[in-house]
């Protein structure tokens, strides 16, 4: 009956029925700026199928008038941040959050338990019902997060923008964007341009490239930050930096310039480790991005250098972490930073190789867990996916992407040491927003279980229900998704 995802902490049925009508009002309290922000999103997602006015109003917490009350109360501090309180009875629906962002969690959830063509953008048929019930909610992890890869492949704006509104309704609250490559440099630096204008030129395979404008990117994190979603920029290096090298002949150890670069392969490129301009021009680079991203961490990659030694490493990681702190921001690396000296709050994102894992746990560092056997979403999901990849020996089928627990990961690290769960997608064969809906869908759905609702709520047979339920949602949402033989689909 309440076919929520990700499943609730806690959720209770009661006795009756509210319907959604053409009196609906919503609720609020109007002094609150972000509590009216949140309401009116509400109303702009009810409103187009269901054609009603939804007006709304100022709040009375004893009477809902037949409508919906979203109210912040600062007592119950049990809910965190992003928990929250919802109760629905025939009489009315009550929202309450600590914080605005468990309001806005809290919205997602009543949108998921009304029928499923709430999600269509043109008038439908009703009846618009919930059935009766009491939910109280929070997260189990802080970090809860996707990745998209826009350097192989660039998507402008309003793809991301759609991807963004994807990650709010389950409930995600972070959207890391891999904006370098060796086949792309997607952001404009105003000092160095032609990162973007030369570098920016290509996609893999030659398929047209691009770059975000400052405006078009600063647009781009503020949609995100209303839908309470951190942006966090990586700019990887020191390998994977061809893009880069061919931009700016200074950059090569070798001192000639590279050309760009539209293939796959990886672990050729590096930056020129002990010259100045390198990090010249990183400064720049870092410091602009920070200053269009208010959001708390950057990424620095780190991962498959293979072209630079170990000791050039570990000095350029020391160098950028510095850089990174010193800019007030916390630094984000693949699990290879662990080979380098480590500052505190150094984030550490594991995705395969146990061993630097494992040299970071020692340094007490904290963790993302991305496991690219279970949370990579451009593995195939089986042998006969056009797209995707399968380098790590394993489909990666809806049930392999939900049956999997942060905290048996890595052996070492408890789960006070893990901040959270990240999904990434890599796009070398992906180039269209049709090629990304197919490979998210439905396995994204889950990792967000994964980051949010407690190991005891968690159950394959459960699971498979709701997410089967979940399919016409999807299709009303204009979601091209994979029609997964393990998923019982409504």
């Amino acid at each position: 009956m309440y076919k929520i995802i990700p499943h609730p902490a806690s959720i209770s049925p009661e006795n009756g029925t509210f319907v959604l009508n053409e009196k609906t009002t919503i609720r609020v309290q109007t002094e609150k700026e972000e509590a009216c922000q949140i309401a009116q999103m509400l109303a702009e997602q009810l409103r187009p199928p269901t054609g009603y006015p939804l007006l709304i109003m100022e709040a009375d917490e004893k009477d809902a008038h037949g409508g919906i009350v979203l109210a912040l109360a600062d007592g119950d501090t049990a809910l965190g941040e992003e928990g929250y309180e919802l109760r629905v009875r025939p009489e009315g629906i009550w929202l309450s959050a600590s914080h605005p962002g468990g309001l806005f969690h809290g919205i997602q959830s009543i949108r998921q338990l009304l029928p499923a063509a709430i999600e269509k953008r043109t008038p439908q048929r009703g009846p618009w019902t919930i059935e009766a019930t009491t939910i109280r909610d929070r997260p189990r992890f802080a970090w809860r997060g996707a990745m998209l890869d826009v350097g192989r492949h660039f998507y402008g704006p309003p793809v991301i923008k759609r991807f963004i509104d994807q990650l709010a309704c389950y409930k995600f609250n972070i959207l890391h964007l891999h904006l370098t490559d060796d086949q792309g440099w997607r952001l404009m630096i105003n000092a160095w341009p032609k990162l973007a204008e030369v570098g920016g030129k290509y996609s893999v395979n030659r398929d047209p490239g691009g770059y975000y404008t400052q405006e078009e990117y600063q647009d781009i994190v503020e949609y995100a930050r209303q839908r309470y979603i951190t942006i966090v920029p990586e700019v990887d290096m020191p390998g994977h930096t061809n893009a880069a090298l061919a931009s700016y002949v200074e950059l090569n150890p070798s001192g000639r310039a590279a050309g760009m670069y539209t293939a796959t392969g990886v672990g050729f490129s590096t930056f020129a480790i002990h010259h100045e301009f390198t990090y010249k021009l990183l400064q720049d680079v870092i410091s602009e991005i920070i200053r269009l991203t208010p959001g708390p961490y950057f990424h620095i990659g780190g991962d498959e250098a293979h072209s630079t030694p170990d000791a050039d490493y570990t000095f350029f990681v020391k160098r950028i972490q510095d850089m990174v702190w010193e800019h007030g921001k916390i630094c984000v690396g693949w699990e290879e930073v662990a080979k380098a000296e480590q500052l505190p709050k150094t984030i550490v994102q594991f995705w395969w190789n146990r061993v630097w894992a494992r040299k970071g746990a020692e340094q007490g560092r904290k963790f993302i867990m991305s496991p690219a056997d279970h949370a990579y979403m451009d593995m195939k999901y089986n042998e006969s996916t056009k797209l995707g990849q399968d380098w790590t020996k394993k489909y990666i089928e809806v049930q392999d992407a939900y049956q999997w627990d942060p905290s048996t990961v890595l052996e070492g690290v408890a789960e006070a040491s893990i901040l959270g769960v990240e999904a990434p997608l890599w796009t070398e064969t992906i180039a269209t927003q049709a090629d990304l809906d197919y490979m998210l869908y439905p396995r994204l759905p889950g990792y967000a279980e994964i980051g949010w609702s407690r190991l005891k709520s968690r159950n394959w047979s459960d699971y498979r229900l709701r997410l089967g339920a979940h399919g016409p949602r999807l299709a009303a949402m204009g979601i091209k998704f994979y029609l997964s033989p393990q998923i019982e689909w409504e």
